[in-house]
């Protein structure tokens, strides 16, 4: 309720004196039921109450109650009333009288009875000569109970021992049957402007937000033929505003049970066309949810727009002769939740205030050195939206941005207000948003024809600016708190997926997925291989596939970005420009007014291509150790621009993605030189020897590993003889690798010079030895074949510490071919021996190493025997399938990946060919 607050007075002390206490008897206002006249002519047939703490955002929860219940009973004609007579009183209970508020709704037939109570019955209303003249509006005293006389049907006050209750009743309008609302007779002048023939876009929305119905209008306005947006989502043709971290905007008006208000659709064009809509919920017969939509183009507004219902407070006069204005009720109305519906409201209300044909709002950057559109009406929204222009300075500025101005005529100053320009508007007045004497912004209301507005009207959206600045600013900032952490929430995300991938390939993919459609409509990478390279486009992203292919086309003709190491977004105008140079072509072709076009189908991509290019285009460096090691492009469909928070995060994922991209570089290069290297140590072919079948399998333990510590070779030595080995190195990585290397090159060195194999092996144990602490242990099988002339092989082998060779007859029998003697790279003496073992026709010689024995599965281990018993089961074949055979009984041993390397070396001697 109200404070005792005398009309143009001061407040006073809350503390009751002697002459402030009033009878403590049921009060009444103007218009007021008496208490025991209310049972016979207010029947209530439904009731809701609720409690609310003396805290200040109890007054918007308050808000939200009142609303969402008369929502509730389809009272949405006095919704806006009551709400704003709630604000008021719960706020006097709350935060002036400073104790609980109790509000209790009752509906009857006829309207809504509100009854706001607290429990500071002491504190009392002035009283009034007039009920309905309570002084001058802009004061703050009493202002509660003037908008119960102006608003309400009935209001009144009664008091009780314990609390003091203000009412108010508000009637449902009373319409003739049929008539909705009614304008007098107009001159054909003063009508509203439309095309010749005004098309109603009718679009039905299910439950899922997928469009289901849409009429010829729509066809007709946005280009798009039924067939391909049925079953599509609006949201994807929608132009709302999008944010990392807030709402889309679209969605939620979509769940309304009722919306009215501004946005663009995209149509197949490209472009952007301002719509004003109107969306009402329904329900089928079977109870099915779904949304109509009614669009007409935004000039055509006055088709669909709900006239303003002019209250009582219009018609009357205040105690100081002024007029009370609509715009002031609004400006104690409870804010939308949201900052873009606060914003909207407003330019909407300044507008109608003003009688322009526009108005626009623009906010101040955190160095008040820059203004950003935000909100417009009655302009191309879409194209100026998140535009910047300076505040004091420079080409372009805003003139007096912190004063209000008036321009009688825009054409007299060229470019005193850049958002106005090319827009036909002449006559504007700008007011400063300000909050602590601190510029946070500037609203502006523009008309048609010049010399329409005065001081009066700048005094007039000042007054209401100064009203709206602090909800403006706290919505902002709120705002700015939700997109900071939707950026924080985004920038880990984003680290983790670059993170975890060192391909160069994925990681390019990666920084374009994340980019669109969160922060752009598409994406371009352009990568430098090194310094005296050339910028290469890698990747393209559209959030329309079908969009990928004309863009990288359109990308791929003109010159990439120059690599500028500055930090921060460049704009980049090259690609806007080729794209309106390639439509403007493409149309004059389909005008036969240039060359023919080749491809009929090629104008309608090459125009939806132009239309998806023709917005701001931003470049920003992805700097690495110092050096560009490529270029991020950012860009936005026809006329729209970047917000400056959605830059700074695009910088920020920027360093992170150039720093992933370089990492993935350096590994690939790595990877490159590693597998070089390893492919380096195992031998490049095997060679052919006459009479002996010979297959060689060789598995890498680990990802991205060619070779690790176990090895192979098979090599002549000279005429008539081969010389072959298998061995493991002891552990892995590099030093197992540099063993490797050694003692393949150093048995074919030796070997050739003529030595034996005793004499081979020990000479390499003391190499390996030579190499101190970089030495590994060694096993390894060494021998040498000299096929005979009678088909049969002589082999001989030494065995150093290595698992034996096993040989395979003919009829099944599995007997190891050599003795087991010590390995090597441990002792400084050895004393090896070899041994001699012949091969006859049929027989099949199978050599492993210890990958292939030591294969496990939990506590079971292949080992010897089970090599052996599957080897039996290879009589009659190849030294090919022998080796796969023991291959696939290997892997199939155990489910889990090999952890060590296997190397299989079969040899078979087939015997001499019969004629």
């Amino acid at each position: 309720m109200t404070t005792g607050l005398h009309p143009g007075g001061a407040p006073q002390d809350p503390r009751p004196t002697e002459n402030q206490l009033l009878p403590r008897q049921g009060r009444v206002g103007h218009g007021a039921l008496p208490a025991d006249d209310r049972t016979r002519s207010y029947v209530i047939t439904a009731r809701a109450a609720a409690s609310f703490d003396p805290v200040g955002r109890s007054v918007a929860t308050a808000r939200s109650f009142v609303r969402d219940t008369l929502q509730g009973w389809g009272f949405a004609d006095i919704v806006d009333d009551a709400v704003v007579l709630t604000s008021e009183l719960v706020t006097n209970a709350v935060v002036h009288a400073g104790t609980s508020a109790d509000v209790l709704c009752l509906r009857s037939d006829d309207g809504v009875r509100i009854e706001v109570a607290d429990h500071y019955p002491e504190r009392e209303i002035p009283l009034q000569g007039n009920a309905l003249n309570m002084g001058n509006p802009d004061r703050e005293g009493g202002r509660g109970l003037q908008l119960c006389a102006a608003l309400a049907g009935r209001w009144g006050v009664e008091y009780t021992p314990t609390r003091k209750q203000v009412w108010f009743q508000l009637n449902l309008p009373d319409r003739a049957v049929g008539t909705r609302t009614a304008g007098p007779a107009l001159p054909s002048h003063l009508l509203p402007l439309a095309d010749g023939r005004v098309r109603v876009a009718v679009v039905q929305i299910d439950r899922t937000g997928a469009i289901n119905a849409w009429n010829e209008d729509a066809e007709e306005l946005f280009g798009y033929p039924a067939e391909q947006v049925i079953g599509k989502p609006l949201t994807d043709l929608a132009a709302w505003p999008q944010t990392p971290g807030t709402s889309t905007g679209i969605v939620e008006a979509l769940k309304l049970s009722r919306w009215e208000g501004s946005y663009g659709l995209r149509g197949a064009n490209g472009r952007v066309t301002p719509v004003y809509a109107s969306h009402l919920r329904v329900r089928d017969t079977g109870g099915e949810p779904s949304t109509v939509c009614l669009l007409v183009r935004d000039h055509e507004r006055a088709v669909l727009q709900t006239p303003l219902r002019v209250s009582a407070t219009d018609t009357t006069t205040s105690s100081e002769g002024h007029a009370s204005d609509p715009f002031e009720v609004f400006i104690g109305s409870p804010a939308p939740d949201d900052l873009d519906g606060l914003l909207q409201r407003t330019v909407e209300r300044a507008r109608d205030m003003l009688d322009g044909d526009s108005a626009f709002l623009l906010l101040a950057t955190d160095d008040e050195t820059e203004l950003e559109v935000r909100a417009s009406t009655g302009l191309p929204s879409a194209r100026q939206r998140f535009a910047r222009v300076p505040v004091e300075a420079g080409t372009g500025r805003y003139g007096s941005a912190r004063m209000p101005a008036v321009h009688e005529d825009l054409t007299a100053v060229p470019g005193a207000v850049p958002l106005l320009s090319g827009t036909g508007m002449r006559s504007v007045v700008t007011v400063p948003l300000k909050v602590e004497g601190r510029l946070t912004g500037s609203l502006g209301v523009a008309a048609e024809s010049p010399g329409r507005y005065s001081n009066e009207e700048a005094l007039r959206l000042q007054f209401a600016a100064d009203r709206i600045a602090l909800a403006v600013e706290s919505a902002r900032l709120g705002e700015l708190e939700r997109l900071r952490r939707g950026s924080l929430s985004f920038l880990v995300e984003a680290s983790d997926l670059l993170a975890g991938t060192l391909d160069r390939d994925q990681t390019l993919a990666l920084m374009a997925q994340m980019t669109v459609p969160t922060l752009a409509t598409w994406c371009a990478v352009y990568t430098i291989a090194d310094q005296s390279s050339d910028p290469y486009l890698s990747y393209v992203l559209h959030e329309d596939e079908e969009r990928i292919d004309g863009l990288k086309a359109l990308l791929s003709k003109i010159a990439p970005p120059d690599p500028v190491p500055t930090p921060g977004a460049r704009v980049w105008a090259a690609p806007a420009e080729a794209a309106h140079q390639a439509a403007l072509r493409t149309s004059m072709r389909s005008l036969g007014l240039g060359e023919p076009a080749t491809v009929s189908s090629g104008i309608g991509t090459t125009l939806a291509t132009a239309g998806a290019v023709g917005g701001e285009t931003v470049v920003l460096p992805l700097v690495a150790r110092n050096r560009v090691i490529g270029m991020l492009t950012l860009g936005k469909p026809t006329d729209e621009h970047f917000r400056q928070e959605i830059l700074e995060l695009a910088e920020d994922l920027s360093r992170r993605a150039a720093l992933a991209l370089d990492n993935a570089r350096l590994y690939s290069e790595r990877t490159a030189i590693s597998q070089s290297l390893q492919r380096s140590l195992l031998p490049p072919e095997l060679p052919h020897i006459e009479g002996v079948e010979v297959e060689v399998i060789y598995r890498a333990a680990g990802e991205g590993n060619e070779v690790g510590g176990d090895f192979y070779d098979l090599f002549p030595i000279r005429d008539g003889a081969y010389g072959f080995a298998i061995g493991d190195v002891c552990g892995t990585g590099p030093e197992a690798a540099a063993v490797t290397g050694l003692a393949r090159h150093a048995l074919r060195l030796l070997a050739r010079e003529g030595y034996g194999g005793p004499a081979v092996l020990e000479r390499l144990n003391s190499a390996i030895l030579d190499e101190g602490a970089r030495s590994r242990f060694l096993t390894l099988l060494y021998g040498e074949l000299w096929p005979q002339e009678d088909g049969s092989a002589l082999l001989k082998v030494v065995c150093a510490g290595h698992p034996l060779p096993l040989r395979l007859r003919p009829d099944g029998t599995v007997e190891p071919a050599a003795e087991p003697q010590p390995l090597l790279g441990v002792m400084d003496d050895l004393e090896l021996y070899e041994q001699e073992v012949t091969l006859d026709p049929g027989d099949v010689l199978l050599c492993v190493t210890d990958g292939v024995t030591e294969r496990r599965e939990g506590t079971r281990m292949l080992g010897d025997d089970g090599l052996a018993d599957v080897l039996t089961t290879c009589t009659g074949l190849t030294a090919g399938a022998v080796a796969a055979r023991i291959m696939r009984a290997v892997e199939r041993f155990a489910s889990d990946a090999p952890s060590d390397d296997m190397a299989i070396l079969a040899m078979r001697v087939p015997g001499l060919q019969k004629d």
